[in-house]
C-alpha cells in the first residue's frame, strides 16, 4: 500500500471505537468523541481538558497492556482465587489449538488505543479549525501526532502479522481496511517524522499543559526529544519485523535526537524519561501497585534465572524489583504457584514508566549489534551489567556470535525493563518465543505461548462478509 493510501481518510468500525474504563477518573470532558471546535478556539481551558483527555486516555491503557504482556512473556500471573480465565485465557487459550480466543479474556490493546484514536482524529480537527496561531497549531499537531503514533505502536506490537487498521473518518460506522505490519510501521515512523516537523515550528509552549510525567519534556523543542525516543523503539521494532537495514538506519537517526544519555552510570540518571503520573481517589491510582494489586504474581523463572554477582548474590535488579508473596497458585490447576511479587510500584502513587534512558542504551546496544560494531554493543550491555545489576562486565566479546549478544542483550533488558511490557515483544521479534517457559507441558490444560493477540470478537462480528483489508485478519 502507498504512503498517499495509508493517509487517506478512513474510518474505524464501531467496535473498534470501544474507550477502556475510566470509571476512576475524575476528569469531566463533555463529549470528548465530538469536541466543540468553537469551544477550543475561544477558551484555552476547553482545549486543555483535550489534551488532558488524551493523556489520560493513553495513561488508563498502560496497566493492561503490561499485566497482558507480562503474561503472554512469562513474567507475571494474575492470580484471581474466583476467576481462572485470568490465567487460562492467556496461557491456556482453547484448550488443545493452541490459540487464543476472541471471545476471550486476552483481546487487549485493542479498545484503548482505537478510542484514543479516535478522540485524537477530532483534536486535530479541532484544532486545524481553531482561531489558534500557526505556531500554536503546530506545537498541537505535533502533540496529537506523536500521541496517534504511539496508540498505534501499542497496536501492531501486540497484533503482529495481523496488522492494523490505521485510518480513521468522521464517519465511525464505516469500516476501514486492515494494512499489513509493513505498512502500519511505516505509517507509524512517518506520523513520528511528521510530528517533528510540525512541533519544529510549534515555538517555545504548548497551548495547553502536559501532565508531571512530562516533566523536562513538556515544551515542543524538549517533547521533540521524548518523540525521537519513542520513534526509535518502533524502528527497532520495525527492523526486527522485516524493515531491515533501512529500519534499524532509521532507529539510529532517531535514537541520537532523542535523550539518550549513554554515560548514566547510576539509577537516578537511568530513570530519565517520561512516565505515567498516578495519585489517591478520585484520580486513578496505579494499577500495578504491590499495596493493593493482590493477585498480581511474578513468575518464579525470574528467580531461577537471575545473574549472579561476583559475591554469589543475585542481581541487583531482581533483588530490588522482587520480593516475596504468600504463595498463591491459579485456579483448578491451570498453572504452577507462585510465591513471589513485583516491588516496582509499591504505592498507589507510583508512576509507570513510558520510556527511559535505560531502555534507550540497551536499544543502543542492539542497533549497534545490527549495524556491526559488536564492541560498540558490548560497552552498553557492560553499563547496564554493572551499574544496574551489579554484575562484573560480560565475557563476551567482539569476536563472539551474534547470537550470543542478542541473547545478553534479552536478558539485560528483561531484568532492567522488568514489568514494563517488553519481555514478549523483545522475544518474539528476535524469534525466540520458544524459549519461553510453559509451566503445564501435557494434558488439557497445557500451556503454549501466543504470538499474537487476536482481534475482539465484536471487531470481528463488525466484519462479517467483507473480503479483502476490509475482512478481520484472523477472525
Amino acid at each position: 500500500m502507498s504512503t498517499t493510501s495509508l493517509r487517506a481518510v478512513g474510518a474505524l468500525s464501531l467496535a473498534s471505537l470501544t474507550l477502556t474504563a475510566c470509571s476512576r477518573d475524575t476528569l469531566e470532558i463533555t463529549n470528548p468523541n465530538t469536541p466543540s471546535i468553537a469551544g477550543a478556539s475561544a477558551d484555552p481551558q476547553a482545549l486543555q481538558l483535550l489534551a488532558t483527555g488524551l493523556l489520560r486516555q493513553n495513561r488508563n491503557s498502560r496497566g493492561g497492556f503490561i499485566t497482558e504482556t507480562g503474561r503472554f512473556g512469562r513474567e507475571a500471573y494474575v492470580y484471581t482465587p474466583q476467576e481462572g480465565r485470568n490465567t487460562s485465557a492467556y496461557l491456556i487459550g482453547i484448550s488443545g489449538q493452541n490459540r487464543l480466543d476472541p471471545a476471550g479474556f486476552a483481546v487487549g490493546s485493542w479498545g484503548g488505543p482505537y478510542g484514543n484514536l479516535r478522540d485524537i482524529f477530532n483534536f486535530k480537527n479541532t484544532v486545524t479549525a481553531s482561531t489558534l496561531s500557526e505556531t500554536e497549531k503546530r506545537a498541537a499537531l505535533g502533540f496529537a501526532r506523536t500521541m496517534e503514533a504511539m496508540e498505534l505502536l501499542t497496536v501492531i506490537s501486540t497484533r503482529d502479522t495481523i496488522g492494523a487498521v490505521v485510518q480513521i473518518n468522521a464517519d465511525a460506522a464505516v469500516l476501514a481496511p486492515f494494512v499489513s505490519r509493513d505498512s502500519t510501521y511505516r505509517y507509524i515512523l512517518n506520523t513520528f517524522d511528521a510530528a517533528v516537523t510540525d512541533l519544529t515550528a510549534g515555538g517555545n509552549a504548548f497551548p495547553f499543559a502536559l501532565h508531571s510525567g512530562y516533566a523536562g519534556f513538556n515544551t515542543p523543542a524538549t517533547f521533540v526529544r521524548f518523540n525521537r525516543a519513542m520513534a526509535a523503539r518502533a524502528a527497532a521494532y520495525h527492523a526486527t519485523s522485516g524493515g531491515g537495514t533501512a529500519a534499524w538506519t532509521r532507529a539510529r537517526q532517531a535514537l541520537d535526537a532523542s535523550f539518550i544519555n549513554i554515560t548514566a552510570n547510576n539509577a537516578a540518571a537511568y530513570n530519565v524519561g517520561v512516565s505515567l503520573p498516578y495519585s489517591a481517589a478520585p484520580d486513578v491510582t496505579n494499577p500495578l501497585a504491590a499495596a493493593t494489586n493482590t493477585d498480581l504474581y511474578a513468575h518464579m523463572s525470574i528467580d531461577a534465572d537471575a545473574p549472579l554477582k561476583p559475591d554469589g548474590t543475585k542481581d541487583n535488579r531482581f533483588l530490588a524489583k522482587i520480593g516475596p508473596r504468600p504463595p498463591r497458585g491459579a485456579p483448578a490447576g491451570l498453572g504452577i504457584s507462585s510465591s513471589l511479587g513485583f516491588q516496582i510500584y509499591p504505592a498507589i502513587n507510583s508512576s509507570i514508566p513510558i520510556i527511559r534512558n535505560e531502555e534507550l542504551i540497551l536499544l543502543r546496544a542492539e542497533i549497534l549489534l545490527a549495524t556491526g560494531d559488536k564492541a560498540g554493543a558490548i560497552a552498553m550491555i557492560n553499563n547496564i551489567r554493572v551499574n544496574s545489576g551489579g554484575l562484573a562486565p560480560t565475557t563476551l566479546t567482539a569476536s563472539s556470535p551474534d547470537a550470543d549478544i542478542i541473547t545478553e542483550i534479552l536478558v539485560q533488558k528483561r531484568y532492567s525493563l522488568l514489568l514494563e511490557g517488553h519481555r514478549w515483544i523483545d522475544m518474539r521479534r528476535y524469534g525466540r518465543l520458544d524459549q519461553l517457559p510453559r509451566d503445564i507441558t501435557t494434558g488439557v490444560n497445557a500451556h503454549f505461548v501466543a504470538r499474537v493477540q487476536p482481534l475482539p470478537q465484536a471487531e470481528c462480528l463488525q466484519r462479517i462478509g467483507q473480503t479483502g483489508p476490509l475482512a478481520g485478519p484472523g477472525c
